[in-house]
């Protein structure tokens, strides 16, 4: 029995040891940051968010302990603060546990304390950091194209629709369904899941507006156009839509160290009013001499805002004198008219994009050095207009080495999103972006993942990433409403609605 007592205590001093061996509050404190992946350091997130996981890059660091702290608490305050523990080099909180502190930590700053542990058993206290948690809750849902980095794939592409709240994921639309045809770019109505378009390419496709939950295929293709039409934007009473249509134009670079080029050969502008099946257009917005894309009204639907450019920038070698404007026209939607001006907005640099603002303040869009493609333009950058004192914000804290673009704002205005290739300058991937009453941005930080590694392993672009609030899922397509709604019928008889051309 004594020799038995001896063992049990030797156990007990060596399990103590042990655990003395595990602890941090001997670590040696740092000045750097650990090398995080994702980038969440000093980042504003949303309450609603789901839980930042991360890796530590570090192959010498093999656990990590991570303790948050609600500002003015202390540490040993288990009310007040969260720790997560992992041995591993990926570190992944509770959802639940997530939720419930950041409740507590609305409208307050979070210290953000790592340790990490070697091989060798010895523990870092990396530098702390912060995270700004705000009560401005960004839209729960995030629809994005998932697409091949270079496009060349373009027959294997998904519409899908995740919930930035939590892990769960849902495909929209898939290639299978639509035999293999491409999905061109979407477009939500005011951050409303129930109006939405997308256009489907090839026989037997077209335009399909969602409205209210039913499906509609719009012929919006008349004789004096030049395609179909390629970008959306709908007024705020959901009554009118405004698109392009386009002659697209793919080319490659002889510079290995270009990669595509997407350029327009033709394109206007016009309007389709969907309740009286009317196209509108102005000889303003279809002059031949001129490329017009890329519209979208303003938040009181009394403008319509455009890219332009001069045709003669065609000509010009490598396309360089390619340079598009940042322009809009008036439109009456008592009358449904056009404008007789068009105002010129922004010149300095070649313009994609243009996303107003909920409050109609501001216009958030892309600049590139020329042309109309920016996601293989490493200089492409984010651009806010203050559209009531002409101020431009360059977004410094926003833009990165490498592509920033393909924008959309959350209905509060508070929030938008954009895709950024800044990690590896490939894939495309979005990231979120507060933006306060002051019209100040914040630092972005991209969608969290259930895992942490998940970026590396994904192979896809995240392409128009567009914020929508809460609704029926009534984009999504299964194959009984393909068939009904895409398909050529065996009688012949297209679900078309054909639209009467109005000058």
């Amino acid at each position: 029995m004594k020799f038995q007592n001896i063992l049990y205590g030797a156990a007990a001093t060596l399990l103590l040891l042990a655990s003395c061996a595990q602890t941090h509050e001997n670590a040696e404190q740092v000045d750097h940051y650990p090398n995080m992946y994702p980038d969440y350091a000093d980042v504003t997130i949303p309450v609603n968010i789901a839980p930042l996981n991360f890796e530590i890059r570090d192959k010498h660091l093999t656990n990590i302990e991570t303790i948050l702290t609600i500002e003015g608490a202390d540490a040993n305050d288990a009310d007040n603060t969260l720790t997560a523990t992992s041995n591993s080099q990926n570190l992944k909180f509770d959802i639940d546990d997530w939720k419930a502190f950041l409740q507590k930590a609305v409208n307050k700053n979070v210290k953000v304390q790592i340790y990490s542990k070697s091989d060798d058993g010895e523990w870092t206290a990396f530098k702390s950091f912060k995270w700004q948690v705000v009560g401005d809750s960004i839209d729960p849902y995030l629809t994005y194209r998932l697409i091949e980095p270079d496009y060349e794939v373009w027959n294997k592409i998904q519409i899908r629709q995740r919930c930035v709240e939590n892990w769960k994921e849902t495909i929209l639309t898939d290639y299978h369904l639509q035999e293999n045809r491409c999905m061109n770019c979407h477009a939500f109505g005011n951050q409303n899941p129930n109006l939405s378009m997308v256009y489907v390419r090839g026989e037997g496709g077209g335009a399909i507006l969602n409205r209210n939950g039913k499906l509609r295929k719009l012929n919006l293709k008349t004789a004096n156009m030049v395609s179909s039409s390629v970008y959306y934007g709908f007024d705020p009473s959901g009554r009118y839509v405004t698109f392009s249509t386009n002659i697209i134009i793919p080319a490659f670079h002889a510079n290995p160290d270009k990669r595509l080029e997407v350029y327009d050969s033709k394109s206007d502008v016009y309007v389709a009013d969907l309740d009286n099946n009317i196209i509108i257009s102005s000889p303003l917005t279809s002059d031949s001499t001129k490329l017009e894309t890329f519209p979208t009204f303003s938040s009181n639907g009394r403008y319509i805002y455009y890219c332009v450019a001069d045709k003669k920038g065609l000509k010009t070698k490598n396309l360089k004198g390619l340079k598009y404007a940042l322009v809009r026209i008036p439109f009456e939607d008592r009358t449904g008219t056009f404008g007789s001006k068009v105002d010129t907005l922004y010149t300095e640099r070649s313009v994609c994009h243009p996303k107003i603002s909920p409050d109609g303040r501001y216009c958030l869009f892309t600049v590139a050095d020329y042309g109309t493609f920016p996601i293989w333009h490493p200089e492409a950058d984010l651009r806010m207009l203050d559209l009531q004192t002409g101020k431009i914000d360059s977004l410094s804290i926003v833009n990165s080495r490498k592509s920033d673009t393909y924008h959309s704002w959350s209905h509060s205005g508070r929030w938008f999103v954009f895709a950024s290739k800044r990690d590896d300058g490939l894939y495309g991937k979005p990231y979120f972006c507060y933006f306060d009453e002051h019209g100040k941005a914040h630092k972005p930080f991209v969608l969290p993942q259930r895992e942490p590694t998940f970026y590396d392993d994904c192979l896809k672009s995240f392409n128009i990433p567009e914020l929508r609030g809460i609704g029926k899922d009534t984009l999504k397509m299964r194959a009984d409403a393909l068939q009904a709604e895409l398909d050529i019928r065996n009688d012949g008889e297209e679900y078309l609605v054909e639209l009467k051309f109005q000058l």
